[in-house]
């Protein structure tokens, strides 16, 4: 996992994929889009334009994937993000390995991050995390959740 804000992307040492990533994303002006899905380029990178209601933690599960990398990005509001490194996933259910992902219902041992607008988190496969989570209370936030092909990272 890697943390960062949009403020110091240039100097954050990010993998030339995943600054190039968060650059398309941003300049797709995701705070101007209706939630949805939209083709940065092609299968192989896209966002997630989403607007909801956080929750409490335990209403939650947690997500894994195998074949993208998810860039969080919150654009208003605040949320906490549950996560944990590659093996942390318990009680996992199936694997969708169509729509890449798989829901598993505890993180041992669990990390929580905070998260305010500006703010992003990479998630790379196969560690678990439970975005989405309320700070004190249930609040709507909107985010976007780049996707990032894994077969990018080796181009």
């Amino acid at each position: 996992m890697i943390v960062g804000e949009l403020n110091t992307l240039s100097s954050s040492g990010l993998p030339a994929v995943l600054n190039n990533a968060l650059t398309l994303a941003l300049t797709a002006r995701p705070q101007d889009k209706t939630p949805g899905r939209y083709d940065l380029e092609g299968e192989h990178l896209f966002m997630n334009v989403m607007t909801f209601e956080t929750q409490h933690p335990a209403q939650k599960k947690a997500e894994m994937h195998e074949q993208y990398i998810d860039i969080q990005l919150l654009l208003s509001g605040e949320e906490r993000i549950q996560f944990g490194v590659v093996g942390s996933a318990r009680q996992c259910e199936e694997q969708h390995t169509e729509e890449d992902y798989q829901l598993c219902n505890d993180i041992e041992p669990l990390q929580t991050l905070l998260m305010k607008p500006g703010m992003y988190a990479i998630f790379m496969p196969g560690e678990p995390h439970k975005p989405g989570c309320s700070v004190t209370q249930g609040e709507e936030i909107k985010k976007v959740v780049v996707k990032v092909h894994i077969s990018l990272m080796t181009a």
